[in-house]
């Protein structure tokens, strides 16, 4: 239940894609976002990565963008992709620069999943695809006062119903559209991310810090966990992990 790495570290070849946003025409620059940008890279060259990374993009030129990415022949010999999203944000998705509103210039999150599902993307078929998004979804403040004596406990959710079916004829298999991802968004949808204009946004550092500590023995989900336990004391944001399809556990470091 482990995902497998398919060739051995000295002829892999691990790609990752990175765009961020950092001025628009008409919203507010994105101060500190070169932090981010530098930081992120940083990671991702470390865990093994080249990363691909686009600056100050349209939504459409976000998409031809992921287009071409998706085609990158490396990723036959890969055994992962990471794909990381920093701009400004709306419920729908992610602020192009030329956005002036939550109607203008907005990349829906659903392209990301269309771009890298196993029909347009096969060579990345049954490989794990890490979306990391780093946007505002929304206006509102992510905290809520709360009474001392309010029972805070979340019941732990039940098993999904799931069926397995295997379908094979003249050698052509059947296979989920969408399958492999893992997603964590800086926010919960509606709520604001917050950015530091000198050492840049508050998400990116967690994560960054967090993978670093614990990527050489920790599975993705188990990062992405810990991403959110260390927003404990910062009750205004909460990165949310959503549309998650990984069956299998995904190790940046198995054997360690």
């Amino acid at each position: 239940q482990i995902y497998p790495l398919y060739l051995p570290w000295e002829v892999r070849t691990r790609r990752a894609l990175l765009i961020c946003n950092i001025d628009f025409e008409h919203l507010s620059r994105r101060d500190g976002a070169e932090v981010d940008v530098q930081g992120m890279t940083k990671l991702l060259e470390g865990l093994g990565y080249v990363v691909d990374v686009h600056l100050n993009l349209s939504s459409e030129e976000m998409a031809m963008v992921m287009t071409d990415f998706a085609d990158r022949k490396e990723h036959r010999t890969s055994d992962s992709t990471f794909l990381v999203f920093m701009s400004h944000g709306v419920r729908a998705g992610l602020c192009g620069t030329k956005s002036r509103d939550e109607a203008t210039d907005i990349l829906s999150l659903d392209t990301i999943y269309e771009k890298f599902n196993n029909q347009h993307c096969q060579a990345l078929l049954g490989k794990p695809k890490v979306v990391i998004i780093q946007s505002c979804r929304g206006g509102k403040v992510g905290s809520v006062l709360v009474n001392d004596a309010a029972d805070l406990s979340v019941p732990a959710p039940s098993s999904a119903h799931t069926t397995r079916v295997a379908l094979e004829d003249d050698a052509i298999c059947e296979v989920h559209l969408e399958s492999d991802f893992a997603t964590l968004h800086s926010s919960t949808p509606d709520t604001v991310s917050w950015r530091r204009s000198v050492t840049g946004s508050i998400f990116i550092q967690h994560l960054i810090e967090q993978f670093r500590n614990h990527a050489y023995n920790s599975d993705l989900e188990e990062l992405f966990r810990k991403v959110q336990y260390s927003f404990g004391k910062f009750p205004r944001q909460l990165p949310s992990k959503e549309r998650t399809t990984m069956p299998r556990k995904f190790y940046l470091f198995p054997g360690h």
